[in-house]
């Protein structure tokens, strides 16, 4: 007898293809869709023909202004965190991730490297489904996407060049001589009142707009470990003896970055002598 046919199906109210599998028999074919189905043609060329073209280049010299290294480091965080799904899950299949970093600011005076960003984490997981026994279960592949937040702080190191110093807006106040009268039992009718006028006020006020500098990501790596937590095998229902169900992960992940810290300067660049445009 095939191993199909030793399945025993629970009575639910699933529905008739559910129970069809579990007969070992095929369920009923689906329709095929009548909307048209996106259709994609190409050809494949041998060989594209390309011709070189002079360079036209300034070979006078000049300042450009370019983005500078400041430092270039690993950095290593550590992350534990907790990931509950929306389901009881049997089993995680595969783990998809990508790393984005948020912010990456480099608080200037301090040498002090800010950095926030998460691990965005594409999880496939297996479910019970209504098919099952003491021998099999038959359920479902979802999927859940999670981002995985981190932040720390690190202390920077230039090993490249210093970055510039930001320059400190400033603001005076100035005022004007004025003559009044002035008049009063204490006064005679030639006294002056000689002083600024505080009815008026006047201000210059100067501001810098400094370069930022700023980040970016060279390469990342990620060592992770994930453990259920609290799986339990049902009571109320019969599943293979060692498959237990989960609905939470617990997961510590050591994050490895190569962040490139610069910022833009103005560089001189002196003129290429024997430079051939052709």
């Amino acid at each position: 007898m095939s191993w199909a046919y030793n399945f025993s199906c629970l009575k639910n109210n699933a529905s008739k293809a559910v129970t069809d599998v579990c007969k070992g028999t095929q369920p009923p074919v689906a329709k095929t869709a009548t909307a048209e189905c996106v259709n994609v043609t190409a050809n494949n060329l041998a060989e594209c023909v390309n011709n070189p073209v002079p360079i036209e280049a300034l070979l006078t010299g000049a300042v450009v202004k370019i983005p500078i290294v400041l430092a270039e480091l690993n950095i290593q965080l550590n992350v534990d965190a907790i990931i509950t799904l929306p389901e009881q899950a049997l089993q995680i299949k595969t783990v998809g991730k990508n790393l984005k970093i948020t912010q990456c600011l480099l608080l200037q005076d301090t040498n002090m490297l800010f950095i926030k960003g998460f691990v965005r984490k594409n999880i496939d997981y297996s479910t019970r489904g209504n098919c099952f026994n003491k021998t099999g279960v038959c359920g479902d592949i979802r999927h859940c996407t999670v981002d995985v937040p981190f932040n720390c702080t690190t202390p920077v190191i230039f090993n490249g060049i210093e970055p510039l110093p930001p320059v400190s807006g400033t603001s005076e106040n100035f005022t004007y001589f004025r003559t009044q009268d002035v008049s009063g039992p204490e006064f005679s009718e030639k006294s002056k009142l000689l002083s600024s006028d505080i009815t008026e006020f006047n201000q210059i006020s100067t501001e810098y707009f400094n370069e930022l500098p700023f980040c970016e990501l060279i390469q990342s790596r990620i060592v992770e470990f994930d453990e259920y937590l609290n799986p339990t095998h049902p009571s109320s229902i019969i599943l293979p003896f060692e498959e237990k169900e989960f609905c939470k992960v617990e997961e510590k992940m050591v994050i490895f970055l190569t962040i490139k810290i610069l910022q833009n300067r103005q560089l001189a660049v002196p003129p290429l002598a024997g430079f051939d445009c052709k």
